[in-house]
Parts: C-alpha cells; structure tokens; sequence
C-alpha cells in the first residue's frame, strides 16, 4: 500500500549531503535505536559514512532486527548494538565512557498519550529523567552535537506525554546554556505507519471487516513518513549552533475521518457501506489539534524552507533545576498530584480530567 498517498502531495525529496558532512566519520548513538524514528535514523545515518554507529535500546528484539538488517545493508559498518535504558544513569557511564559517541539522537521515549495518562509518573521518569541523565551522561563524555527528538504534543499540551516531551525541550536548553555541548530540539507531528499509529491499526480493522475506529469526526493531525520526518531530523542538527528548537514544516494538517476514508477505498472497499466508521470519542489527553509553536516563540528561518527554527525562551535555570529535584522525587514516591507539579514547570499545559493512575 502507498502510505504516500494519503498525505495527498509529493514526498519530501532527501538529501543526505548536509547530514553527511557532521556523521561521516564520526561516533554517532541513537537511543530507543530499535523504535519507529531510532530505526530510521540508524538507517539513514549509516549511509551518512559513520565511523562508528550505536543502537542502544531497552527492547532486545527490535534492537536485534534492526542489527540484523544493518549488517547486511551496510556490511562495512562498524556497528554496536548494546541493550540498555536511559533511566540508568550507571549503564549510561559505561556505554558513553567506553565508545565516545560525538553525535547523540536522543529518540529513546515513552510516546503513547492515552497510556501515559494511565501512568504518568512512567512519562515522567523516562522522558524527563531518561532525557536528563542522557543529556548530563553527553555533556560529562564531551558528545559534541545532541539531538532530542520531540514532539508538537509539546506545545500547550493537554496530555502529561505531551508535558514531558517540553520539559524534555526546557531540559535540553538548560544543558545547552551550562555545558560545551551542542544541544538542540527538532520538533515535528505524526509520522504515517509508526508503530501504535493509526495507519496499522486502520489496516487491522479493515482487514476484519471494520468498524475502523475514528476518535472524532473533527481530529486533526500534522502527518509525514517516517523517512520524511528523519531525512529532516538529520539536516535540523547539520544547523545546530546550540539551544534551538528545530520545527519542521509538515505541510497542511490531515483529517483523520477523511485518512481513514481513503484507506478504506485503497483497500478496494466503499466507507459506511462495506467497512462502518465507528466515532469513539478523544481518548485522555488528546486535543482535536495539535500545534508545532508557542505563541511566545521567536521563530527564524533556515536554509532549508522546511525547518525552521526557535530560539531558546528565557528561563530560571537554577529555579527549573530545582524544580526537576522536587519533580524526581514524587514520581520515586507514586505521588498523585504530579500533574499539579508539572502543570507549575510548563505554561501552557491544561490537564485533562485526571484518570486513575499508578
């Protein structure tokens, strides 16, 4: 099937030079390596001439594939697999201690917003703090460039995925200000086919004779393709100079009803009369659209007319560290109003109602 067409316009044309010319020969790691965006970037970076690349990931079997695959597109590839979480501030020593990475992609999340919601001190320990103790294991091991993969769940967010994911931002640019690393953002929406995307679970569905599931006739999402997104991600961090925010530009916003509508017909099948279309209501934490900038953002342009870029928004870094320490300790403790804290850390985030949570 082409997932292409249903953002109905051309593909994004790659250009891999300006990647190239700050991977090629250098120590390039990616965490969550084994994920929808990590695999890709694995990818795409080890056609940019590393000289060496690192998956590093907590989930063995993804990892595992990916290396397989790797291996044999690009048997001259000095290739490292190591298995491993970025809440482990001990396992992150070893790792960057022994291999030195010089460029870091920094993918390694917790992304699903209605489970999150379920468990928001999970989001917060392994997006915020994974993100944290990565980005300090960076600055201590001298990584000269790193990139956080974000999300425009970031901006305003209703859920606590998409609050983590801008601490994640303020985190960055905090490191940014007090270490000689380079450390930016590159922010962008959805990418089609993704796993817990609605492109698969649209497949699914109408492989069992439907109902294909659409939360609201009225949702709204930024859309590309994985290797888009990345293609992307890779040129944003050839811009760095330290403390931006990458946002790339993801063309006109796609109705889900009308995706799944034309899923349907590629299928070979007529919606509403071979395959129903069943509204479900927003799930906890969804918006009916996302954004990709805050209003009190300063945005620049790039050489590239599909990135632009952020400059940082002043911030207490003292304050907002000590922020973090309080923020750290209630999720150790389970504490039921941490959503309270982080709404007190991010402006702009509006908590939905609070679910039962763990």
């Amino acid at each position: 099937m082409d997932i292409q067409a249903l953002l109905g316009r051309q593909p994004i044309e790659e250009n891999p030079e300006d990647a190239r010319r700050y991977i090629s020969g250098k120590v390039v790691m990616v965490t969550g390596g084994g994920g929808s965006i990590g695999s890709e970037l694995c990818r795409q970076a080890a056609a940019s001439a590393p000289r060496q690349l690192i998956i590093f990931d907590i989930y063995e079997n993804h990892a595992y594939e990916l290396q397989m695959e790797l291996k044999r597109t690009h048997p001259e590839l000095d290739l490292v697999t190591v298995i491993g979480s970025v809440q482990d501030a001990a396992r992150l020593d070893q790792v960057l201690g022994r291999y030195r990475p010089q460029v870091v992609f920094h993918a390694a999340a917790h992304k699903h917003v209605p489970l999150m919601e379920d468990s928001p001190c999970e989001a917060i320990k392994n997006n915020v703090f994974g993100t944290y103790r990565m980005a300090c294991a960076a600055a201590k091991y001298q990584v000269q460039r790193f990139v956080l993969i974000s999300s425009d769940k970031a901006v305003n967010p209703t859920s606590i995925m998409g609050a983590s994911k801008r601490l994640c931002e303020m985190v960055i640019q905090m490191m940014d200000r007090q270490t000689d690393t380079e450390f930016v953002a590159v922010r962008f929406g959805n990418v089609l086919g993704s796993n817990g995307s609605v492109v698969p679970l649209f497949c699914r569905q109408i492989a069992l004779g439907g109902p294909v599931t659409v939360t609201h006739p009225e949702i709204i999402r930024y859309f590309m393709t994985i290797p888009e997104a990345v293609s992307l991600v890779l040129r944003a961090g050839a811009y760095a100079k330290g403390g931006e925010i990458f946002v790339l530009d993801m063309g006109q916003p796609v109705k889900i009803d009308t995706m799944a509508r034309k899923l349907i017909r590629m299928s070979g099948l007529e919606p509403d009369r071979d395959i129903a279309i069943a509204y479900t209501g927003l799930r906890p934490g969804e918006k009916l659209r996302e954004e990709l900038l805050l209003p009190e953002e300063q945005v620049g342009e790039t050489a590239n007319r599909r990135i632009r870029v952020c400059a940082p928004i002043a911030m207490d870094d003292d304050a907002f560290a000590q922020q973090l320490n309080r923020l750290e300790r209630a999720c150790a403790e389970g504490a039921s109003d941490i959503r309270e804290l982080v709404a007190r850390m991010v402006p702009g985030y509006h908590p939905a109602a609070v679910q039962d949570q763990i």
